[in-house]
């Protein structure tokens, strides 16, 4: 099992959450209204007067082999709008209650 965090610009809200449902992963923890900054690219979303925009985050715990589909679904989200800044991380999950 993995565990996938998704952080992404505010506006993507709906089609990041719908994304990951169409694929058949229903449970997810969301957070609203985060601030960040990406290492790479993009402009910073730190709800400040300078950078005013803000980020949600999701996290899902999936089977191993959903984590594909899942990137290849939020990569085609992502390269539709570059600038609003989606990024997604897995790690393993060793046990689930």
């Amino acid at each position: 099992m993995k565990a996938v965090f998704i952080a992404y610009n505010q506006a993507y809200n709906m089609e990041v959450a719908d994304a990951i449902e169409k694929l058949g992963c229903r449970g997810m923890t969301m957070w609203r209204d985060i601030c960040g900054r990406g290492s790479e690219t993009g402009e910073p979303h730190l709800a400040s007067h300078a950078w005013p925009t803000m980020n949600n985050a999701i996290l899902t715990f999936v089977p191993d082999e959903k984590v594909d589909e899942i990137f290849a679904a939020l990569k085609e989200l992502d390269e539709e709008t570059p600038m609003l800044g989606l990024r997604a991380f897995t790690w393993s999950a060793e046990k689930t209650y």
